[in-house]
Formats: structure tokens, C-alpha cells, sequence
């Protein structure tokens, strides 16, 4: 019907305009307020210390807001997630065991993505448990802390699947250092 299609249609341009404004406000400057050098620096030690005990690969992604392309095709979270999951080569670690931990300020969005090596261990529930975790400390203003316990709860995941044996170490196929606003 014409007039139920012309209100669907108005009532979506102000959450679209809404959000695309929302992206657009927030920056680099944002990013850099929420996670200072200094903070990024001990997240990135924290992946390394991690990654000496078993072989999968912990990438840590925040951005402040969506590119202008999926702000303008309403693209959620969970697909840039996804798609930084792929632009980062998360995806091609030997033992498929590689997990992204995405932070969306703008929308406060948090997304894990992991590798089917390790997702076929663990269930959906047991992310959200993470998630939610994450969601207490970033409401807080705590982001390094929220990703301190993200990273640690990857971390034992990670130990219980994938161990490394005496004397074998792990391969450190990515880069440990957290990647801020797409690169």
C-alpha cells in the first residue's frame, strides 16, 4: 500500500542521516582518547605474553566509525568485523585459529570473530559471555580494561585448544600491535 510504503520509507532516512552523522562525528581523535598510545602498547604486550603458550593469533581492531560505504549501505558491525577479519589475514593462520576483537565506538559495537579452527570449539554463548564482559568495562570508560579481559578470555580459549608442546613456540603469524581506525 502506497501510504504504509511512504512512512516506511521516511522513517528510515532519519536513522540512516542519524548514524551516518554519528560516524562522521566521531574520529581518530576519539580512538586516540579511548585508547591512548600508551594503552595500545600493553594490549599489544598482552597478545605477545598470550601468544607464548599457544599457537593462535589474537588481533585487536578499534575504529572509530564506519567508511562512508557501509554507513551509506547500512552495513552492521558484524560485517566490517568480518570484513577486517579478511583485510587483516586473521583467516589464514596454519591452524585456522586466528580471533578478531573489533570495537565500533560509534555504534558501540563489539564483535569477536574467530576462526572455524577455534569456533568449532566453542559455543555462540560462551562469545556473548565474552562480549558482555567487554560491554560492563567499555560502558565504564574502561576501553583498556575491557580489552585486557577480552584478550585474556581468547587467551584460555586458546590454551585449551591449541597448546603449544614443550619446547615448540608459536609461529606469531600476525602482527601483535592493535590496529586503530582501519590501518
Amino acid at each position: 500500500m502506497p501510504g504504509e510504503h511512504d512512512h516506511v520509507t521516511r522513517s528510515r532516512h532519519p536513522s540512516r542521516w542519524g548514524r551516518l552523522l554519528r560516524h562522521r562525528w566521531w574520529d581518530e581523535t576519539d580512538t586516540r582518547r579511548a585508547l591512548d598510545a600508551a594503552a595500545l602498547a600493553r594490549v599489544e604486550q598482552r597478545i605477545a605474553a598470550s601468544e607464548r603458550a599457544h599457537s593462535g593469533e589474537i588481533r585487536v581492531c578499534v575504529e572509530a566509525g564506519l567508511p562512508l560505504s557501509y554507513l551509506w549501505r547500512r552495513a552492521s558491525a558484524r560485517e566490517r568485523a568480518v570484513a577486517m577479519f579478511g583485510k587483516l589475514r586473521v583467516w589464514d593462520t596454519e591452524a585456522n585459529n586466528g580471533v578478531l576483537i573489533y570495537l565500533l565506538l560509534a555504534d558501540h559495537a563489539i564483535e569477536i570473530v574467530a576462526d572455524r579452527g577455534l569456533a568449532r570449539h566453542v559455543p555462540q554463548a560462551h562469545w556473548q559471555g565474552i562480549v558482555g564482559g567487554m560491554r560492563e568495562d567499555f560502558r565504564a570508560g574502561r576501553f583498556e580494561a575491557g580489552l585486557a579481559r577480552a584478550v585474556d578470555a581468547v587467551d584460555a580459549l586458546l590454551r585449551q585448544h591449541f597448546p603449544l608442546a614443550p619446547g615448540e613456540t608459536n609461529p606469531n603469524e600476525l602482527p601483535n600491535r592493535p590496529v586503530v581506525d582501519g590501518g
